[in-house]
């Protein structure tokens, strides 16, 4: 089984940059792509950002394109968020997950994804 373990989030400045690190454990050779997606309080949860594990595609929701970056590292089994030009309204609980070969549907739709790590807190003050 799949596990995943976020980290790198934190409190910083508008305008500052962090990045995150998710890395999945277990068996992963199901896993087509992995996602991070956030929810702020009160809010529902949105899709951030995705990268398919081995062509290394990548997609975005509209509201960071240009300002974060998904990439990953096949040797340390690890994806990364680079998070730039941070906006107050980046602020939430950013997750990664899985999404498993077979899966067919838009990449934004959380409920495609199997594994879902415990969340890294990101908050951006004005």
């Amino acid at each position: 089984q799949v596990q995943l373990v976020e980290s790198g989030g934190g409190l910083v400045q508008a305008g500052d940059s962090l990045r995150l690190s998710c890395a999945p454990s277990g068996r992963t050779f199901s896993t087509y792509a992995l996602g991070w997606f956030r929810q702020a309080p009160g809010k529902e949860r949105e899709f951030v950002a995705v990268i398919t594990w081995s062509g290394g595609r990548t997609y975005y929701a509209d509201s960071v394109k240009g300002r974060f970056t998904i990439s990953r590292d096949n040797a340390k089994n690890t994806v990364y968020l680079q998070m730039n030009s941070l906006k107050p309204e980046d602020t939430a609980t950013y997750y990664c997950a899985t999404r498993p070969s077979g899966v067919f549907g838009i990449w934004g739709d959380g409920r495609l994804y199997d594994r879902w790590g415990q969340g890294t807190v990101v908050t951006v003050s004005s």
